[in-house]
């Protein structure tokens, strides 16, 4: 909760600045870069246990991301018992049986084909943890009045990121799901109305059965995703 009175404009040094040689630079891509490619979206969890305070610290990373105005428009919402994670997959295949029986157009089923989903998420109850990612709309101040935010969308896709990433660095899978609408997650998480879910991450270890769909592995090469004006 910000202080209204403590909001003013103030200079100080960059506190921690990293400073690498140009060589080391490289070396450091490098590295992250083979570190990243090995990040793999799995469907097939196990049920081994994952500390809370990995979790937290996760979570911790995810909201020091920029966001517009510094108004951090997020909130993350962790989920370990198992009766609201039964829940969760209940209502969640609901909306997915509906999405896959006619909901959805035949283009984006024909898409989703390689991918091999289906509107069945046991992984939603067998993994250690679920995140439910919300977007808040604005926020309120000390004083209980309320301000906007903004580029709510793009802060919240930045901090999801680097949530992700801080998750595969502690050795953690995670899956991104998005059922439509998933106005059930205000509910279930005891979240206010102007809190709009945006994401469920199933987060945990990859059981020893897990694969991956092989055209996942297939990703556009640097001369398609790149544009240089040197």
């Amino acid at each position: 909760m910000f202080i209204k009175k403590n909001l003013k404009y103030e200079k100080i040094p960059v506190p921690d600045k990293v400073s690498l040689s140009d060589e080391k630079m490289k070396i450091s891509i490098n590295n992250f870069s083979d570190f990243m490619l090995k990040r793999h979206t799995i469907r097939d969890f196990s049920q081994r246990h994952v500390d809370i305070e990995i979790i937290k610290k996760a979570i911790l990373v995810a909201g020091s991301a920029p966001s517009g105005a510094n108004h951090q428009p997020w909130h993350f919402t962790a989920i370990s018992n198992p009766e609201v994670k039964r829940k969760i997959r209940k209502a969640a295949e609901i909306e997915e049986e509906k999405f896959y029986s006619g909901g959805a157009s035949d283009e984006w089923i024909k898409a989703l084909e390689p991918i091999g989903t289906n509107a069945n998420k046991p992984h939603l109850e067998i993994a250690p943890w679920l995140i439910i990612v919300f977007a808040e709309r604005f926020g309120t101040f000390d004083d209980g009045t309320k301000y906007k935010n903004y580029y709510v969308p793009e802060s919240v896709g930045i901090a999801t990121g680097f949530l992700i990433t801080a998750l595969h660095n502690a050795g953690l899978s995670v899956l991104t799901h998005t059922p439509n609408p998933m106005n059930f997650l205000n509910n279930l998480c005891s979240r206010p109305k102007s809190n709009k879910p945006v994401m469920i991450l199933t987060v945990g270890h990859a059981s020893g059965k897990a694969t991956v769909p092989q055209v996942a592995k297939i990703k556009k090469p640097l001369n398609e995703i790149l544009s240089l004006l040197e």
